[in-house]
């Protein structure tokens, strides 16, 4: 099986974008994503913020974060006023890299006192960077008085699911599936290719 393109990587992000914005931010009226400075985290970013837009009319905020200003733009977002914050981390900036902006991010919208809905993305939750964070007490206390989701994919059925992340004090967690949507022929495929070590199944929309 052919590995996919770099189009068809950045496809692939706007078909995965447009289920967040139509299915995983349905029930909020404004939306702050924070991404790392990349194509693919923009693309996903972009897709996921116009599908929300134009499904529910709420608003949605994008803020870059790069090495260094992670304070800036947790301030920003508390300026911004959103009901969940989506943590977009993925693409193709170095996986250490994408941990360490994760890390300071979460960081510095601790010092910013924000206490809304954060979103994980699969990419960084896959990669380990929640958990990286709950090793450190402060950030593990942070999380825990917030409400924390992460959406994944459930390969063998073909769902993008949404999980909700119950933290405990001893940092280990456990994932709650609270909502199921399925993928689409098209998209599959494209998961399947990308991904490379699954298969992926679907369900017809």
């Amino acid at each position: 099986m052919a590995k996919t393109t770099f189009a068809e990587e950045i496809y692939l992000r706007a078909l995965t974008g447009k289920m967040i914005g139509s299915d995983v931010l349905a029930g909020y009226n404004k939306v702050a994503i924070i991404a790392p400075k990349n194509t693919i985290c923009s693309a996903i970013s972009a897709a996921a913020q116009a599908t929300f837009t134009d499904r529910t009319g709420g608003r949605a905020g994008h803020f870059v974060v790069e090495d260094g200003n992670a304070n800036v733009i947790a301030e920003e977002v508390v300026q911004f006023h959103p009901d969940s914050v989506v943590l977009m981390f993925g693409g193709e900036t170095p996986i250490e890299q994408t941990k360490k902006l994760f890390l300071d991010t979460l960081k510095a919208l601790r010092q910013a006192e924000l206490y809304k809905d954060l979103i994980v993305h699969v990419r960084i939750f896959a990669a380990g960077g929640l958990q990286e964070a709950l090793k450190d007490e402060s950030l593990r206390n942070y999380l825990k008085q917030n409400d924390l989701f992460v959406y994944t994919v459930d390969f063998d059925n073909g769902y993008l699911l949404l999980n909700e992340i119950d933290v405990e004090a001893s940092g280990d967690f456990h994932l709650h599936r609270i909502a199921e949507f399925p993928v689409t022929v098209e998209h599959a495929e494209l998961l399947n290719r990308s991904l490379r070590d699954k298969t992926i199944q679907w369900k017809e929309m």
